[in-house]
C-alpha cells in the first residue's frame, strides 16, 4: 500500500514539474484565461487539477503555418515554368544570332582593317 503511494506522489510531482516547465517555456502572447503568476498558483496549489487545467485550456493553439512547397513540387511555379519555357528558348535564340552577328561584323572590320604588322583579333570566348 505504501508502495502505490509513494508511486502516486512521485507521478504528482512529476507532473507538476511538467506543467511549471512547460508553462515558463510557453510565449506569454499564447497564455490564456489566467496571468503567468496566477497559473503558477493554480499549478502548485491545486496538485493534480491544476497541471491538468494548464495542459487543457492553458495555452492557445499554435497559429496554423502552411508548409511551403519545394520549386519541383509546387503546381503554381511548375506552370509558371511550363508558360515561359518557349519563351526564354525563344529569347536565347535571339541572343545567341546577335552575338554571331556581332562577331561575324567584328570578324568582317578586323579582315578590313589588317595590315602586315598588327596580328589578327583574338577570337570571343
Amino acid at each position: 500500500m505504501v508502495r502505490w503511494l509513494v508511486i502516486g506522489g512521485v507521478a504528482i510531482v512529476a507532473l507538476t514539474i511538467y506543467a511549471l516547465v512547460d508553462l515558463f517555456v510557453t510565449a506569454r502572447s499564447r497564455l490564456r484565461a489566467f496571468p503567468l503568476p496566477v497559473w503558477v498558483g493554480i499549478i502548485v496549489v491545486l496538485p493534480v487539477i491544476g497541471p491538468v487545467l494548464w495542459l487543457v485550456i492553458g495555452k492557445n493553439k499554435p497559429p496554423q503555418t502552411t508548409i511551403p512547397f519545394a520549386p519541383d513540387d509546387d503546381p503554381k511555379f511548375l506552370g509558371g515554368l511550363a508558360e515561359s519555357a518557349e519563351e526564354r528558348i525563344q529569347r536565347l535564340e535571339e541572343e545567341l544570332r546577335a552575338l554571331d552577328e556581332e562577331d561575324s561584323h567584328d570578324a568582317d572590320e578586323s579582315d578590313d582593317n589588317r595590315d602586315g604588322d598588327t596580328p589578327p583579333a583574338s577570337p570571343r570566348v
